[in-house]
């Protein structure tokens, strides 16, 4: 079978890896890896580079991050993926397309291939984001795709709504624990050593992006987020850098600042994915708006505090407490923090062999 994999982002690649270990152990699968988005750009990271040091090759990659933060990049970036992917559909023979999750530009991917009649597998359908536009791109490319890997059961009852068919629908679990399972997370002394960052410290891990739906508001998300965390003295505060969405690069600037201006606090690019997810485990506490906190973290699990509407319709855990954008909801749902019990993962994505159930569907269904 002759698989082309996308990938546009450092979070996509990331989420992939384990299944990406697995496709190139099996000799019944060929696959091309074609990055995309922000793996090209400097400004976020370089990330391709990540890849070819994990061992695989990059058989197509073009850079199709927006130039600037504005609807109208956005929008020229989604035309020029889709332009760079058809010429790709056009020379080569794919059996299957995998696409991931629910963003602009593995929406336009996807879309780009449809004339040409591939089939596409889609890993993460059935999800809802009610603060970010994914949603419309997740069920489009729901509705795309002929196969279909979700990560729980409500999720797949969802695709199944969508399609108004349960064939091909299958609930696998989320690739993310597998990560989790068979990764060799870093120690603390490790991590010191690589990043030179100390875990030991109360840390407080903060990932904030853009409410896409609501851009306007999102200055004013920010700057309260920012007079929120101006409080946290005694917290090490490890903050990663936002996607290339709409305003992304204003919240990047703010907080870039903030992290000028107070020596508790560390700016990351860019942690991959062994460098995350080791700082999941060892840090405190989650702070922010990301699908890690509900995914990842419910792993460990996490407290998480999850804020404003970006996530909003996702399966919520125990380990995980909603507040507005709101600086006085902030600095109560940390002090909260001295409540929570981590005593078992509330985990509903799975048992770590989501990658080999993937396998196991595709060659069944060849």
């Amino acid at each position: 079978m002759k698989i082309a994999i996308l990938t546009s982002s450092r979070a996509d690649y990331g989420i992939l890896l384990p299944l990406l270990k697995e496709l190139k152990k099996d000799t019944f699968f060929s696959f091309h890896l074609i990055a995309f988005g922000t793996h090209l750009s400097e400004r976020y990271g370089r990330t391709i580079d990540i890849i070819y040091k994990d061992g695989f090759d990059v058989k197509y990659s073009f850079d199709s991050a927006p130039e600037l933060d504005l609807p109208s990049s956005i929008s020229n970036s989604m035309a020029n993926t889709m332009i760079s992917l058809s010429k790709i559909w056009e020379i080569e023979n794919y059996d299957l397309i995998i696409a991931i999750g629910d963003r602009y530009e593995m929406f336009s991917a996807c879309a780009s291939s449809i004339p040409f009649n591939i089939r596409i597998a889609h890993i993460h359908g059935g999800e809802t984001t009610l603060g970010a536009f994914d949603d419309c791109f997740r069920n489009s490319i729901t509705q795309m795709a002929s196969l279909h890997f979700t990560a729980a059961d409500s999720y797949k009852e969802r695709v199944i709504q969508l399609k108004n068919s349960p064939e091909n629908v299958f609930n696998v679990g989320a690739l993310s624990i597998d990560n989790l399972i068979e990764l060799q997370l870093l120690t603390i002394d490790e991590f010191k050593n690589i990043y030179n960052i100390d875990l030991s410290k109360p840390t407080i891990l903060i990932t904030f992006q853009p409410e896409t739906v609501n851009f306007k508001k999102n200055i004013e998300y920010v700057s309260i987020l920012i007079s929120a965390l101006d409080e946290l003295k005694t917290y090490q505060l490890i903050i990663t850098m936002p996607n290339a969405d709409t305003k992304g690069n204003l919240i990047r600037e703010k907080l870039t600042d903030f992290i000028k201006n107070n020596d508790n606090a560390y700016k990351i690019e860019n942690f991959g994915t062994l460098g995350y997810l080791s700082c999941m485990k060892h840090c405190q506490m989650m702070l922010g708006n990301t699908s890690s906190g509900f995914i990842e973290a419910s792993f460990f699990p996490k407290y998480v505090i999850n804020i404003g509407d970006r996530q909003l319709g996702r399966i919520v855990t125990p380990n995980i407490m909603n507040v507005k954008i709101e600086k006085k909801q902030i600095l109560n749902a940390i002090l909260n923090y001295k409540f929570f019990k981590n005593e078992r993962n509330y985990s509903i994505y799975g048992d770590g062999s989501t990658s080999k159930k993937i396998i196991s569907i595709l060659k069944n269904d060849n």
